[in-house]
C-alpha cells in the first residue's frame, strides 16, 4: 500500500465534460474587459493578474496568469516570471492571514500531457491547505464542502489585496 497522498476533486468533472473549445481563450477575453468582479480578478499587474478559480479545489484557490498567452514555460520572459513569483508570494501572505491556511499546493499544469485543461495559457494555481481540509464528503459523497461562495470570498480577499498590492 502507497503512502501517496490525493488530492481528489470530482467535483471538477462537470467542467471537464462539458467545456468548450472557445473556452481556451478565457484568459485572454478577461483582460480586454473591464469587469473584473463577474470575472473575479482580484488584482492587476504589469505583466499578470490574479483571478479566483471558478472552479475551486478549496476556499480561496487563486491563479496567477500571464498578460502574454504562451503555453511554454520556458516562453515565459524573465520579468514576467519574476513578477509572477513575487505576486504569489504576496498571495500566499494575504491568504495565510486571511483564511489562516497551513500550507498551499503551487503550480501549473503545463500542456495536454500535464492534464492543463487551458493548455494555450500557461498559468499559476496557488490552493490553500488546511490540515483538516480533507474529510469523508469528496470521497464517500462525491461532494465537496465550499465554506464560503465565490462571491463572498471576492469581497473579503480584494479589500486586502487593495491594502497589500
Amino acid at each position: 500500500m502507497s503512502n501517496q497522498k490525493h488530492l481528489w476533486a470530482p467535483w471538477k468533472m462537470d467542467y471537464l465534460k462539458n467545456k468548450k473549445q472557445d473556452s481556451q481563450k478565457i484568459f485572454s477575453d478577461f483582460i480586454n474587459e473591464d469587469n473584473d468582479k463577474e470575472h473575479l480578478i482580484l488584482h492587476r499587474a504589469k505583466h499578470c493578474y490574479v483571478i479566483m478559480n471558478y472552479y475551486p479545489y478549496n476556499n480561496g484557490h487563486l491563479m496567477v496568469i500571464p498578460y502574454k498567452e504562451v503555453d511554454r514555460f520556458e516562453e515565459l520572459e524573465d520579468e514576467v516570471l519574476s513578477e509572477i513569483m513575487s505576486i504569489s508570494k504576496k498571495v500566499m501572505k494575504i491568504l495565510r492571514s486571511s483564511f489562516n491556511c497551513d500550507g498551499f499546493n503551487f503550480g501549473a499544469n503545463i500542456g495536454e500531457g500535464s492534464g492543463a485543461s487551458i493548455q494555450s495559457h500557461l498559468h499559476f494555481h496557488i490552493v490553500p491547505r488546511w490540515k483538516s481540509d480533507t474529510s469523508f464528503m469528496p470521497v464517500i459523497g462525491n461532494t465537496k464542502v465550499m465554506a464560503q461562495t465565490l462571491d463572498d470570498t471576492y469581497e473579503q480577499l480584494l479589500k486586502l489585496f487593495k491594502k497589500e498590492l
